[in-house]
């Protein structure tokens, strides 16, 4: 074939488009595993992150062992479905269900004899999802910490909500206020109490510049957290039962 001609060009162009794209989808799928398992390691870590336990992502499945003692898949009246695998729900895709039809995840885990409830948050930022992970101690009330990530919060302003100095000043916080009414943690500008030396104000103190993203944690953190109290109202029955 003459190499010159109009024929063989376009013949070579379509052979290479068909190579090319053959080695993408190879190569796309080849890393897709890899990537769902670098996903489920990070969660491990964020998830362990919050009980005050720090790991290298690739060791997080063995220590994640060791400390969450149980997933479970939450239905709205608090009661466990057995046949949902709570680590694998996304909430992303739970929250656009009806609320009686969402699964909300929870899990507990054990440092030290102390018990921890750790609970799934997801919400809405300035410009995208934002997303993470609150513990609570075995008061289901006090913070024992916290993790936060972001889509598309602007550098330097919003996207500090990953930082951990933000993330810290939600330890030793309560979700309840005296009265014993669930009220989460306001992210506030008109904080009185900067250093977080009051852990019974129900507040932190907000982001200079990010009073979107703030409002959105704040927001994330009741009404994830509400969805979780008939399980909480029956672990406390439990509890009485047993004394």
């Amino acid at each position: 074939m003459n190499r010159d001609s109009n024929t063989y060009t376009f013949l070579f162009s379509a052979i290479m488009v068909v190579v090319v794209a053959a080695t993408l989808a190879t190569t796309a799928t080849l890393l897709k595993d890899i990537q769902a398992e670098n996903v489920r390691k990070e969660k491990m870590q964020n998830i362990l992150a919050t009980i005050g336990v720090e790991v290298e992502r690739e060791k997080a499945p063995d220590i994640y062992k060791k400390y969450v003692l149980k997933e479970l898949s939450l239905m709205s009246d608090g009661s466990v479905d057995e046949n949902t695998d709570a680590f694998k729900l996304k909430l992303n895709l739970e929250i656009k269900k009806p609320k009686n039809e969402q699964r909300f995840p929870i899990y507990l885990a054990e440092v030290d004899s102390s018990n921890y409830y750790i609970v799934p948050l997801r919400g809405v930022g300035l410009w995208d999802a934002i997303w993470g992970y609150v513990a609570l101690e075995g008061d289901k009330n006090t913070i024992k910490g916290a993790v936060f990530d972001h889509k598309g919060e602007t550098a330097g302003l919003g996207a500090e909500i990953t930082q951990s100095w933000f993330q810290n000043s939600f330890k030793g916080e309560k979700v309840f206020n005296k009265n014993g009414k669930l009220v989460g943690i306001n992210v506030s500008k008109t904080n009185n109490d900067p250093d977080g030396i009051d852990k019974d104000d129900n507040e932190v103190d907000a982001i200079s510049g990010a009073t979107i993203t703030g409002d959105g944690v704040t927001d994330m953190i009741k009404e994830r957290l509400q969805n979780y109290l008939p399980f909480f109202n029956l672990e406390e029955q439990k509890i009485a039962y047993n004394n």
